[in-house]
Protein backbone atom coordinates (compact mmCIF):
# COMPACT_ATOMS: atom_id res chain seq x y z
CA UNK A 1 0.00 0.00 0.00
CA UNK A 2 1.28 3.17 -0.66
CA UNK A 3 1.05 6.37 1.22
CA UNK A 4 1.99 10.06 0.69
CA UNK A 5 5.10 10.93 2.32
CA UNK A 6 4.77 13.34 5.24
CA UNK A 7 0.56 13.55 4.84
CA UNK A 8 0.90 12.45 9.13
CA UNK A 9 3.22 15.39 9.26
CA UNK A 10 0.75 17.64 7.62
CA UNK A 11 -2.40 16.77 9.30
CA UNK A 12 -0.86 17.27 12.67
CA UNK A 13 0.55 20.65 11.73
CA UNK A 14 -2.66 21.49 10.49
CA UNK A 15 -4.70 19.57 13.75
CA UNK A 16 -1.24 22.17 15.88
CA UNK A 17 -2.42 25.29 13.64
CA UNK A 18 -6.17 25.34 14.61
CA UNK A 19 -5.75 24.11 18.29
CA UNK A 20 -2.98 26.87 18.65
CA UNK A 21 -5.77 29.50 16.78
CA UNK A 22 -8.25 28.34 19.00
CA UNK A 23 -6.12 28.91 22.00
CA UNK A 24 -5.41 32.33 20.39
CA UNK A 25 -8.73 32.96 19.94
CA UNK A 26 -10.07 32.59 23.40
CA UNK A 27 -7.32 34.31 25.44
CA UNK A 28 -8.53 37.09 23.27
CA UNK A 29 -11.89 36.70 23.96
CA UNK A 30 -11.48 36.38 27.90
CA UNK A 31 -8.86 39.39 27.97
CA UNK A 32 -11.18 41.30 25.89
CA UNK A 33 -13.99 42.91 28.56
CA UNK A 34 -11.17 43.75 30.59
CA UNK A 35 -9.20 46.08 27.55
CA UNK A 36 -10.95 49.20 28.34
CA UNK A 37 -10.93 49.27 32.07
CA UNK A 38 -8.42 50.53 34.31
CA UNK A 39 -5.96 48.54 36.44
CA UNK A 40 -8.70 49.59 39.41
CA UNK A 41 -11.26 48.86 38.43
CA UNK A 42 -12.48 44.83 38.96
CA UNK A 43 -12.10 42.63 35.85
CA UNK A 44 -15.84 42.83 34.49
CA UNK A 45 -18.61 45.66 35.54
CA UNK A 46 -21.64 47.14 34.40
CA UNK A 47 -24.03 45.39 31.45
CA UNK A 48 -23.51 44.81 27.98
CA UNK A 49 -26.41 43.99 25.94
CA UNK A 50 -26.15 40.45 25.20
CA UNK A 51 -26.65 40.61 21.31
CA UNK A 52 -23.57 43.35 21.35
CA UNK A 53 -21.40 40.81 23.28
CA UNK A 54 -22.54 37.78 21.34
CA UNK A 55 -21.95 39.84 17.92
CA UNK A 56 -18.76 40.59 19.15
CA UNK A 57 -17.91 37.43 20.20
CA UNK A 58 -18.74 36.48 16.66
CA UNK A 59 -16.31 38.70 15.30
CA UNK A 60 -13.53 37.02 16.63
CA UNK A 61 -14.12 34.09 16.90
CA UNK A 62 -17.37 32.07 15.42
CA UNK A 63 -16.03 29.32 17.75
CA UNK A 64 -16.65 31.51 20.33
CA UNK A 65 -20.13 32.79 19.61
CA UNK A 66 -21.43 29.62 19.36
CA UNK A 67 -20.06 27.95 22.36
CA UNK A 68 -21.33 31.00 24.23
CA UNK A 69 -24.60 30.64 22.76
CA UNK A 70 -24.75 26.84 24.15
CA UNK A 71 -24.11 27.54 27.28
CA UNK A 72 -26.82 29.94 27.43
CA UNK A 73 -28.99 27.40 26.22
CA UNK A 74 -27.72 24.74 28.31
CA UNK A 75 -28.00 27.22 31.62
CA UNK A 76 -31.97 28.81 30.37
CA UNK A 77 -32.95 25.16 29.55
CA UNK A 78 -31.43 23.41 33.52
CA UNK A 79 -31.41 26.10 35.47
CA UNK A 80 -34.97 27.87 33.86
CA UNK A 81 -33.30 31.46 33.92
CA UNK A 82 -31.26 33.47 30.90
CA UNK A 83 -27.18 34.53 32.43
CA UNK A 84 -26.98 38.50 31.63
CA UNK A 85 -24.17 39.34 29.83
CA UNK A 86 -21.95 40.57 32.59
CA UNK A 87 -22.61 36.76 33.84
CA UNK A 88 -21.55 35.62 30.69
CA UNK A 89 -18.60 37.69 30.29
CA UNK A 90 -17.81 36.77 33.96
CA UNK A 91 -17.49 32.83 32.98
CA UNK A 92 -15.33 34.29 30.04
CA UNK A 93 -12.99 36.34 31.67
CA UNK A 94 -12.32 35.06 35.14
CA UNK A 95 -9.21 33.04 36.33
CA UNK A 96 -9.14 31.05 33.14
CA UNK A 97 -12.66 31.06 32.43
CA UNK A 98 -15.45 28.59 33.47
CA UNK A 99 -13.91 25.43 32.37
CA UNK A 100 -17.20 24.02 31.30
CA UNK A 101 -17.71 27.34 28.99
CA UNK A 102 -14.44 26.73 27.50
CA UNK A 103 -14.71 22.92 27.20
CA UNK A 104 -18.16 23.82 24.70
CA UNK A 105 -16.21 26.75 22.97
CA UNK A 106 -13.81 23.66 21.98
CA UNK A 107 -16.36 21.26 21.20
CA UNK A 108 -17.81 24.48 18.64
CA UNK A 109 -14.79 24.78 17.50
CA UNK A 110 -14.65 21.22 16.61
CA UNK A 111 -18.02 20.94 15.42
CA UNK A 112 -18.67 17.81 17.91
CA UNK A 113 -22.39 17.73 18.18
CA UNK A 114 -22.97 15.33 20.66
CA UNK A 115 -19.70 16.76 22.71
CA UNK A 116 -20.75 19.45 22.99
CA UNK A 117 -24.92 18.29 23.81
CA UNK A 118 -22.87 16.44 26.79
CA UNK A 119 -21.27 19.16 28.35
CA UNK A 120 -24.41 21.12 28.21
CA UNK A 121 -26.33 18.75 30.77
CA UNK A 122 -23.58 19.82 33.03
CA UNK A 123 -23.71 22.86 33.48
CA UNK A 124 -24.94 24.20 36.92
CA UNK A 125 -26.91 26.78 38.38
CA UNK A 126 -24.64 27.57 41.24
CA UNK A 127 -22.37 30.35 40.49
CA UNK A 128 -18.66 29.18 41.45
CA UNK A 129 -15.61 31.33 42.89
CA UNK A 130 -13.17 32.77 40.75
CA UNK A 131 -10.07 30.01 40.12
Amino acid sequence: MLRRPGFRHVAQLTSRASLASLVAVTAFAVALPALAQTPAEPAVTGDVPMADYLALLQQISPAAHQGAQAYLQAHERRCRRSLSSRELRQAMAEGDGDPLLMAMIRASHLQDGPGLTRLGEQVSCTRKAAR
